[in-house]
């Protein structure tokens, strides 16, 4: 299976759960054993690329800029590409600059996914019970990509995919691990760092600088 072969189902949770005027976002970046596979929400609307008329990478954070305040903090993005982020509106990402970004991410040897692929038009709160229906799909897209670590975002993104109550606030830096067809996996939560999290993301960016630090270059 691979990664395209997901498309499908999700576009399918897409017309059940999201806005009926916008796609799917799907996920982008390192595709073959990734250093870190950083998993947020859902996306919304502002992401440009969740336009039926957008033709290029469906992947997330397109059009956005806060987010990648994260990456850069984290020496995960090249300088020149980070400063044009910043710089122009949203609206003016093109198709192909979305690509320059995103291959920018896969250098840097990361992958960017989503627990949930339903982009609402706004920042809506989704039920657990809609996450639920895309575990199965994050497992398969982990399964397929092999990364060496896992960084789930949020109380509820993590609580889903551990299946256990957590709160991230007390369990920073803590190593949590899990099968999947039966292979290890090692993930860590933390502090959601956008929109309402905005204020944690210094915690978010010492967290994962703590992870890479005795996970990646250890």
């Amino acid at each position: 299976m691979q990664l395209e072969d997901l498309k499908v189902e999700y576009d399918i949770l897409q017309s059940k759960y999201g806005a009926k005027e916008l796609d799917s976002i799907y996920n982008g970046g390192c595709t073959e054993n990734p250093d870190i596979c950083f998993v947020f929400m859902n996306p919304t609307g502002r992401n440009i690329a969740s336009s039926k008329e957008w033709k290029g990478i469906k992947s997330p954070w397109i059009g956005t800029k806060n987010i990648w305040d994260l990456f850069y903090s984290l020496n995960l993005m090249d300088e020149k590409i980070y400063e044009k982020i910043k710089k122009i509106k949203g609206s003016e990402w093109t198709e192909k600059f979305a690509e320059e970004v995103y291959d920018d991410v896969k250098e840097h040897k990361y992958f960017i996914t989503n627990l949930g692929k339903c982009t609402q038009i706004d920042a809506r709160v989704l039920p657990d019970s809609v996450y639920e229906e895309y575990l199965n799909l994050l497992k398969k897209e982990i399964e397929i990509i092999k990364p060496k670590v896992i960084i789930l975002f949020g109380n509820q993104v993590s609580s889903i995919v551990l299946n256990k109550k957590i709160s991230v606030s007390q369990c920073r830096k803590q190593l949590f691990t899990d099968k999947i067809n039966n292979n290890d996996y090692k993930f860590y939560c933390v502090y959601y760092p956008v929109g309402n999290g905005r204020f944690n993301i210094n915690k978010s960016i010492e967290d994962i600088n703590w992870i890479i630090e005795n996970e990646i270059n250890k």
